[in-house]
């Protein structure tokens, strides 16, 4: 076989297509987000209204002094995994943090939040004997294949629909393990899970219930705990699964139990074991950024203007997007060819960047561009890219909502 052939003849064909992903080679500046330069064969300013930073907190003041202390405190690495070397004291204030914002006895951090679903999820469903796991259809793609590597039976049930969700727990004996694993904000439409109600069914059906809330951490409830804890349910669910690399603004995952739950994972999860932990200064920042975002309103409340903002305009226009009651704008393309060419052009004629979603993230014909404004978004950026969509929108000859001719 000609294996160089094969590697460029799939390749080719992800071109063909529009799906092939290019990475915009971005330099974000300190202090200014989300402004960055454009590097390449010509360099360029930029905007950036696509980051899951949510909150502009990986410019934070508090979060850089807490890793820069920490830099200059436990120098630059966690000395290895966990289990060796690599527990710092930064780990164990970090872990604490996060149990409390969950209201839960415990947490465990983990490398990323895909870590922390595939090695979770993984365990749990491998090492309970007999367990099936209830999987939403539109679940991401680390919890799928956490699922799949456990090797436990699964069940996909329609997205959000509580009814095919209860027909098939109602077929498998009450008695036997169940998990029921879904997201609260899901992130390519934006659209939130039904938490009480799928709660109510794993009372009634004997399921454990594991939540991603990884688009929702920071940004929803009064201490940014997320959709759960805005709708008063954290107590109601099993596991808590979160990241700490969009709202929070650094990197790493986590979730937060039972003691003993946690502690099951720390003992069995081969990927929390066998891993190099987090530097310190990266926990130090995570902890100082979930610290200020426990009692300050101002930057969720901001978001929330700004995503109004950007939304209204949108709807001037008539340009589509779909509507859902989180912070994620996916306003929709519908081509995977003109969506590259709109997030090209954006980034070459207009200094704006917007990575386009195109399939396998999405199914073939919803392709779309994913904006996420935040609190640092000026009145002048909304303006910029609104007026910049407008006109790519006519130039391409694509369909506008109803409302552009009221």
């Amino acid at each position: 076989m000609d294996y160089q052939s094969f590697f460029k003849g799939a390749l080719d064909d992800l071109r063909d297509q529009g799906n092939y992903r290019v990475f915009a080679d971005l330099e974000r500046h300190c202090g200014s987000f989300p402004n960055a330069t454009a590097r390449g064969a010509d360099t360029a300013e930029v905007t950036i209204w696509c980051s899951n930073d949510y909150l502009g907190m990986g410019q934070h003041p508090k979060v850089l002094s807490a890793m820069h202390e920490a830099l200059d405190r436990s120098g630059a690495g966690a000395g290895g995994t966990r289990n060796i070397s690599g527990t710092t004291h930064d780990h164990v204030l970090l872990e604490s943090e996060l149990a409390d914002l969950h209201g839960k006895e415990a947490a465990l951090l983990f490398t990323s939040g895909y870590v922390s679903n595939w090695a979770a999820l993984g365990t749990l469903a491998a090492r309970i004997p007999d367990c099936v796991v209830l999987s939403d259809a539109l679940n991401h793609a680390s919890m799928i294949e956490g699922i799949r590597h456990s090797k436990a039976e699964r069940m996909i049930w329609a997205h959000n629909d509580l009814a095919d969700l209860e027909a098939k727990l109602a077929a498998l004996p009450l008695d036997r393990p169940k998990l029921i694993a879904f997201e609260s904000v899901y992130s390519m439409d934006g659209d939130i899970a039904p938490i009480a109600e799928i709660c109510d069914l794993a009372d009634k059906y004997n399921a454990m219930t594991y939540l991603d809330e990884v688009h929702a951490v920071g940004l929803y409830g009064a201490r940014g705990g997320g959709i759960a804890q805005e709708r008063g349910l954290m107590d109601r669910l099993t596991v808590i699964e979160g990241t700490l690399g969009k709202a929070f603004g650094v990197m790493g995952g986590y979730i937060a139990a039972s003691a003993e739950l946690c502690d099951f994972i720390r003992s069995f999860a081969s990927g929390f074991i066998f891993t190099t932990a987090l530097p310190p200064t990266v926990a130090a920042g995570a902890a100082a950024s979930i610290r200020h975002l426990k009692t300050s309103q101002t930057e969720r409340d901001a978001q929330k203007v700004k995503v109004a903002q950007v939304r209204a305009r949108l709807e001037a226009l008539g340009i589509p997007h779909v509507d859902n009651p989180s912070h994620i704008i996916p306003v929709m393309v519908g081509d995977p060819v003109k969506c590259k060419y709109i997030s090209d052009v954006l980034l070459k004629d207009y200094g704006i960047y917007i990575q386009p979603i195109n399939f396998p993230t999405v199914p073939k014909g919803t392709e779309r561009l994913r904006i996420t404004p935040s609190p640092v978004h000026s009145e002048a950026d909304i303006d910029h890219l609104v007026n910049a969509l407008g006109q790519l929108w006519e130039q391409c000859q694509l369909a506008r909502m109803p409302q552009a001719a009221q």
